[in-house]
Protein backbone atom coordinates (compact mmCIF):
# COMPACT_ATOMS: atom_id res chain seq x y z
CA UNK A 1 0.00 0.00 0.00
CA UNK A 2 0.88 3.64 -0.47
CA UNK A 3 1.29 6.00 1.93
CA UNK A 4 -0.13 9.10 1.14
CA UNK A 5 -3.67 9.38 1.52
CA UNK A 6 -6.11 7.79 -1.71
CA UNK A 7 -7.91 10.81 -2.01
CA UNK A 8 -5.20 13.08 -2.10
CA UNK A 9 -2.93 11.22 -4.61
CA UNK A 10 -5.79 10.77 -6.68
CA UNK A 11 -6.97 14.69 -6.34
CA UNK A 12 -4.28 15.74 -9.25
CA UNK A 13 -3.21 12.54 -11.34
CA UNK A 14 0.00 13.11 -13.20
CA UNK A 15 -1.41 11.07 -16.14
CA UNK A 16 -3.86 8.74 -16.75
CA UNK A 17 -6.01 6.10 -14.70
CA UNK A 18 -4.99 2.87 -16.09
CA UNK A 19 -7.47 -0.20 -16.02
CA UNK A 20 -5.64 -2.93 -16.74
CA UNK A 21 -6.71 -6.09 -18.87
CA UNK A 22 -6.53 -9.66 -16.99
CA UNK A 23 -4.30 -12.05 -18.66
CA UNK A 24 -4.98 -15.43 -19.38
CA UNK A 25 -2.41 -17.80 -21.49
CA UNK A 26 -3.65 -20.18 -24.08
CA UNK A 27 -5.23 -22.64 -21.90
CA UNK A 28 -7.94 -19.91 -20.29
CA UNK A 29 -6.16 -19.62 -17.35
CA UNK A 30 -4.77 -16.80 -15.49
CA UNK A 31 -1.20 -15.60 -16.58
CA UNK A 32 0.41 -13.82 -13.82
CA UNK A 33 3.61 -13.27 -15.69
CA UNK A 34 1.97 -11.97 -18.50
CA UNK A 35 -0.17 -9.58 -16.07
CA UNK A 36 2.50 -7.87 -14.28
CA UNK A 37 4.02 -6.96 -17.32
CA UNK A 38 1.12 -5.71 -18.58
CA UNK A 39 1.17 -3.50 -15.26
CA UNK A 40 3.81 -2.90 -15.08
CA UNK A 41 4.80 -1.13 -18.52
CA UNK A 42 1.45 0.80 -17.88
CA UNK A 43 3.54 2.01 -14.88
CA UNK A 44 6.25 2.62 -16.26
CA UNK A 45 4.35 4.53 -19.33
CA UNK A 46 3.01 7.29 -16.77
CA UNK A 47 -0.22 5.75 -15.27
CA UNK A 48 -1.20 7.76 -12.32
CA UNK A 49 -2.97 4.56 -10.56
CA UNK A 50 -3.94 1.03 -11.39
CA UNK A 51 -7.61 -0.11 -11.11
CA UNK A 52 -7.26 -4.05 -10.93
CA UNK A 53 -9.79 -6.25 -11.60
CA UNK A 54 -12.52 -3.96 -12.92
CA UNK A 55 -14.78 -3.48 -15.61
CA UNK A 56 -11.83 -3.47 -18.43
CA UNK A 57 -9.95 -6.35 -16.52
CA UNK A 58 -13.10 -8.99 -16.64
CA UNK A 59 -13.97 -8.75 -12.61
CA UNK A 60 -16.78 -10.64 -13.34
CA UNK A 61 -14.80 -13.60 -14.50
CA UNK A 62 -12.74 -13.90 -12.15
CA UNK A 63 -12.84 -16.42 -9.08
CA UNK A 64 -11.81 -15.14 -5.99
CA UNK A 65 -8.76 -16.88 -5.72
CA UNK A 66 -7.79 -15.34 -9.36
CA UNK A 67 -8.98 -11.94 -8.10
CA UNK A 68 -6.89 -12.07 -5.00
CA UNK A 69 -3.92 -13.42 -6.97
CA UNK A 70 -4.77 -10.27 -9.72
CA UNK A 71 -5.05 -7.61 -7.02
CA UNK A 72 -1.57 -8.78 -5.20
CA UNK A 73 0.71 -9.07 -8.22
CA UNK A 74 -0.73 -5.57 -9.05
CA UNK A 75 0.30 -4.47 -5.93
CA UNK A 76 3.78 -6.04 -5.88
CA UNK A 77 4.80 -4.44 -9.54
CA UNK A 78 4.10 -1.29 -8.78
CA UNK A 79 5.51 -1.15 -5.75
CA UNK A 80 4.08 1.68 -4.38
CA UNK A 81 5.16 3.84 -6.66
CA UNK A 82 0.96 4.70 -7.75
CA UNK A 83 -1.75 3.53 -5.75
CA UNK A 84 -3.72 0.50 -6.69
CA UNK A 85 -7.64 0.19 -6.72
CA UNK A 86 -9.54 -2.75 -6.48
CA UNK A 87 -12.89 -3.88 -8.26
CA UNK A 88 -15.32 -5.20 -5.44
CA UNK A 89 -19.00 -5.88 -6.81
CA UNK A 90 -22.01 -8.76 -6.71
CA UNK A 91 -24.06 -9.01 -3.97
CA UNK A 92 -23.21 -7.00 -0.68
CA UNK A 93 -22.19 -10.69 0.94
CA UNK A 94 -19.75 -11.26 -2.00
CA UNK A 95 -19.18 -7.42 -2.61
CA UNK A 96 -17.46 -7.62 1.05
CA UNK A 97 -15.74 -10.56 0.64
CA UNK A 98 -14.02 -9.03 -2.16
CA UNK A 99 -13.03 -5.98 -1.03
CA UNK A 100 -11.34 -8.28 2.12
CA UNK A 101 -9.63 -9.90 0.03
CA UNK A 102 -8.28 -7.02 -1.77
CA UNK A 103 -7.43 -5.59 1.46
CA UNK A 104 -5.48 -8.52 2.54
CA UNK A 105 -3.67 -8.42 -1.20
CA UNK A 106 -2.42 -4.88 -0.27
CA UNK A 107 -4.55 -2.85 -2.41
CA UNK A 108 -4.88 0.83 -1.70
CA UNK A 109 -8.53 1.63 -2.19
CA UNK A 110 -11.98 -0.12 -3.87
CA UNK A 111 -14.07 0.93 -6.69
CA UNK A 112 -17.43 -0.32 -5.41
CA UNK A 113 -19.33 -1.82 -8.96
CA UNK A 114 -22.92 -2.47 -9.30
CA UNK A 115 -24.67 -5.11 -7.18
CA UNK A 116 -25.55 -7.90 -8.96
CA UNK A 117 -28.58 -8.32 -11.31
CA UNK A 118 -31.57 -6.30 -9.29
CA UNK A 119 -32.65 -2.88 -9.73
CA UNK A 120 -33.00 -1.73 -5.82
CA UNK A 121 -34.22 1.66 -4.59
CA UNK A 122 -32.05 4.18 -3.22
CA UNK A 123 -32.33 2.71 0.12
CA UNK A 124 -31.49 -0.25 -0.58
CA UNK A 125 -28.32 1.04 -2.74
CA UNK A 126 -27.06 2.85 0.04
CA UNK A 127 -27.20 0.18 2.62
CA UNK A 128 -25.21 -1.68 0.08
CA UNK A 129 -22.48 0.72 -0.47
CA UNK A 130 -22.49 1.82 3.37
CA UNK A 131 -21.58 -2.29 4.64
CA UNK A 132 -19.00 -2.49 1.38
CA UNK A 133 -17.44 0.62 2.79
CA UNK A 134 -17.33 -0.56 6.77
CA UNK A 135 -15.97 -4.03 5.57
CA UNK A 136 -12.47 -3.14 5.31
CA UNK A 137 -10.16 0.14 6.54
CA UNK A 138 -9.73 0.76 2.28
CA UNK A 139 -11.22 4.20 0.99
CA UNK A 140 -14.07 3.17 -1.55
CA UNK A 141 -15.12 5.05 -5.07
CA UNK A 142 -19.16 4.16 -5.80
CA UNK A 143 -19.65 3.55 -9.52
CA UNK A 144 -22.88 4.64 -11.08
CA UNK A 145 -24.10 2.57 -14.29
CA UNK A 146 -26.60 0.16 -15.51
CA UNK A 147 -28.90 -0.88 -12.42
CA UNK A 148 -26.83 1.27 -9.65
CA UNK A 149 -28.06 4.73 -10.31
CA UNK A 150 -28.21 7.68 -7.34
CA UNK A 151 -30.36 10.72 -6.97
CA UNK A 152 -28.42 13.45 -5.62
CA UNK A 153 -29.83 13.43 -2.53
CA UNK A 154 -28.21 9.81 -1.87
CA UNK A 155 -24.72 10.77 -3.40
CA UNK A 156 -24.98 13.21 -0.61
CA UNK A 157 -25.29 10.50 2.00
CA UNK A 158 -22.81 8.71 -0.04
CA UNK A 159 -20.19 11.53 0.33
CA UNK A 160 -21.09 11.68 4.36
CA UNK A 161 -20.30 7.78 5.12
CA UNK A 162 -17.07 7.52 6.44
CA UNK A 163 -14.47 5.60 4.18
CA UNK A 164 -16.39 6.41 0.80
CA UNK A 165 -14.38 9.28 -1.18
CA UNK A 166 -15.40 9.58 -4.46
CA UNK A 167 -18.00 9.00 -7.26
CA UNK A 168 -17.58 7.43 -10.73
CA UNK A 169 -20.17 8.01 -13.37
CA UNK A 170 -20.71 5.35 -16.35
CA UNK A 171 -24.51 6.70 -17.06
CA UNK A 172 -23.48 9.73 -19.12
CA UNK A 173 -26.32 11.96 -17.92
CA UNK A 174 -24.68 15.56 -17.11
CA UNK A 175 -28.03 17.05 -15.97
CA UNK A 176 -27.96 14.55 -13.46
CA UNK A 177 -24.36 14.59 -12.83
CA UNK A 178 -24.32 18.52 -12.54
CA UNK A 179 -27.39 18.32 -9.60
CA UNK A 180 -24.77 15.49 -7.92
CA UNK A 181 -21.65 17.63 -8.10
CA UNK A 182 -23.93 20.61 -7.32
CA UNK A 183 -25.61 18.88 -4.16
CA UNK A 184 -22.05 17.56 -2.69
CA UNK A 185 -20.85 20.77 -2.67
CA UNK A 186 -23.66 22.56 -0.72
CA UNK A 187 -24.12 20.23 1.73
CA UNK A 188 -20.93 18.00 2.27
CA UNK A 189 -17.64 19.91 3.45
CA UNK A 190 -14.39 19.00 2.35
CA UNK A 191 -13.68 17.32 -1.29
CA UNK A 192 -15.27 14.56 -2.76
CA UNK A 193 -14.07 12.96 -5.76
CA UNK A 194 -15.77 13.05 -9.23
CA UNK A 195 -14.51 10.51 -12.36
CA UNK A 196 -16.16 9.77 -15.99
CA UNK A 197 -16.43 6.64 -16.05
CA UNK A 198 -17.88 6.05 -19.49
CA UNK A 199 -16.42 3.57 -22.51
CA UNK A 200 -13.63 5.59 -24.04
CA UNK A 201 -14.23 8.31 -21.55
CA UNK A 202 -11.78 10.74 -23.80
CA UNK A 203 -14.91 10.96 -26.25
CA UNK A 204 -16.88 13.12 -23.47
CA UNK A 205 -14.18 14.62 -21.24
CA UNK A 206 -14.67 17.52 -22.41
CA UNK A 207 -18.01 18.24 -21.58
CA UNK A 208 -17.16 16.54 -17.99
CA UNK A 209 -14.76 19.12 -17.44
CA UNK A 210 -17.32 21.52 -18.33
CA UNK A 211 -18.93 20.68 -14.73
CA UNK A 212 -15.92 20.04 -12.92
CA UNK A 213 -14.95 16.72 -13.02
CA UNK A 214 -11.35 16.29 -14.15
CA UNK A 215 -10.50 12.45 -13.70
CA UNK A 216 -11.36 9.98 -15.80
CA UNK A 217 -10.72 6.55 -16.59
CA UNK A 218 -8.68 4.96 -20.02
CA UNK A 219 -8.90 1.66 -21.77
CA UNK A 220 -7.03 3.15 -24.17
CA UNK A 221 -3.61 3.76 -22.14
CA UNK A 222 -3.91 -0.04 -22.29
CA UNK A 223 -2.75 -0.50 -25.50
CA UNK A 224 -2.15 2.90 -26.84
CA UNK A 225 -0.29 4.85 -23.75
CA UNK A 226 1.39 7.51 -25.65
CA UNK A 227 -1.88 8.93 -27.10
CA UNK A 228 -3.47 8.74 -23.94
CA UNK A 229 -0.69 10.57 -22.49
CA UNK A 230 -0.70 13.10 -25.11
CA UNK A 231 -4.80 13.50 -24.96
CA UNK A 232 -4.19 13.95 -20.87
CA UNK A 233 -1.53 16.67 -21.50
CA UNK A 234 -4.17 18.45 -24.01
CA UNK A 235 -6.41 18.77 -21.62
CA UNK A 236 -4.36 19.14 -18.50
CA UNK A 237 -2.42 22.28 -20.45
CA UNK A 238 -5.54 23.67 -22.04
CA UNK A 239 -4.39 22.75 -25.51
CA UNK A 240 -7.53 21.95 -26.87
CA UNK A 241 -6.19 22.16 -30.43
CA UNK A 242 -4.86 19.12 -29.77
CA UNK A 243 -7.04 17.41 -28.10
CA UNK A 244 -9.39 18.20 -30.61
CA UNK A 245 -7.24 16.40 -33.47
CA UNK A 246 -7.12 13.19 -31.19
CA UNK A 247 -10.67 13.18 -30.97
CA UNK A 248 -11.00 13.96 -34.30
CA UNK A 249 -8.54 11.11 -35.87
CA UNK A 250 -8.43 8.65 -33.45
CA UNK A 251 -11.19 8.72 -30.37
CA UNK A 252 -14.36 9.56 -32.75
CA UNK A 253 -13.28 6.81 -34.92
CA UNK A 254 -12.34 4.04 -32.27
CA UNK A 255 -15.46 4.80 -30.37
CA UNK A 256 -17.34 4.00 -33.58
CA UNK A 257 -15.62 0.53 -34.10
CA UNK A 258 -16.60 -0.18 -30.54
CA UNK A 259 -20.07 0.24 -30.83
CA UNK A 260 -19.96 -2.70 -33.74
CA UNK A 261 -20.02 -5.38 -31.49
CA UNK A 262 -21.25 -5.78 -27.38
CA UNK A 263 -18.55 -6.03 -25.05
CA UNK A 264 -16.07 -4.46 -27.52
CA UNK A 265 -15.37 -2.14 -24.56
CA UNK A 266 -13.52 -4.86 -22.91
CA UNK A 267 -12.63 -7.20 -26.19
CA UNK A 268 -11.49 -5.00 -28.14
CA UNK A 269 -9.37 -3.55 -25.87
CA UNK A 270 -8.00 -6.49 -25.12
CA UNK A 271 -7.17 -7.39 -28.93
CA UNK A 272 -5.29 -3.73 -29.14
CA UNK A 273 -3.13 -5.03 -26.51
CA UNK A 274 -2.29 -7.79 -28.49
CA UNK A 275 -2.02 -6.29 -31.39
CA UNK A 276 0.72 -4.14 -29.57
CA UNK A 277 3.32 -7.29 -29.21
CA UNK A 278 2.11 -8.59 -25.60
CA UNK A 279 -0.05 -11.58 -25.46
CA UNK A 280 -2.74 -11.42 -23.02
CA UNK A 281 -4.84 -14.18 -24.58
CA UNK A 282 -8.66 -13.62 -25.12
CA UNK A 283 -11.81 -12.38 -23.30
CA UNK A 284 -13.43 -15.30 -21.37
CA UNK A 285 -17.26 -16.13 -21.74
CA UNK A 286 -20.02 -14.27 -21.57
CA UNK A 287 -17.49 -11.68 -23.58
CA UNK A 288 -16.33 -13.18 -27.45
CA UNK A 289 -13.76 -11.77 -29.38
CA UNK A 290 -13.92 -8.86 -32.20
CA UNK A 291 -14.72 -9.87 -35.58
CA UNK A 292 -11.36 -10.80 -37.87
CA UNK A 293 -12.42 -7.11 -39.86
CA UNK A 294 -12.78 -5.12 -36.39
CA UNK A 295 -9.58 -5.98 -35.53
CA UNK A 296 -7.92 -5.22 -38.90
CA UNK A 297 -9.60 -1.98 -38.59
CA UNK A 298 -8.32 -1.49 -35.29
CA UNK A 299 -4.73 -2.15 -36.07
CA UNK A 300 -5.11 0.53 -38.81
CA UNK A 301 -6.66 3.14 -36.19
CA UNK A 302 -3.82 2.01 -33.81
CA UNK A 303 -1.06 3.68 -36.80
CA UNK A 304 -3.09 6.32 -36.80
CA UNK A 305 -3.15 7.28 -33.84
CA UNK A 306 -0.02 6.85 -33.34
CA UNK A 307 0.97 9.12 -36.39
CA UNK A 308 -1.31 11.32 -34.28
CA UNK A 309 1.01 11.12 -30.81
CA UNK A 310 3.95 12.36 -33.16
CA UNK A 311 2.67 14.67 -34.57
CA UNK A 312 2.14 16.27 -31.07
CA UNK A 313 5.71 15.73 -29.97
Amino acid sequence: MTSAPLAERLSIPSGPLFFPVTAYGPDGSLDLNVYRTHVRRGVEAGAAAVFACCGTGEFHALTPEEFESCVRAAVEVTEGRVPVLAGAGYGTALAVRYARLAETAGADGLLAMPPYLVAAAQEGLLRHYREVAAATSLPVIVYQRDNAVFTPRSVVELARTEGIIGFKDGLGDLDLMQRIVSAVRGEVPGDFLYFNGLPTAEQTQLAYRGIGITLYSSAVFCFLPEVALAFHRALTNGDEATAHRLLDGFYRPFVELRAQGRGYAVSLVKAGVRLRGLDVGEVRPPLHEPAEDHIKQLAQLIERGHALFEEDV
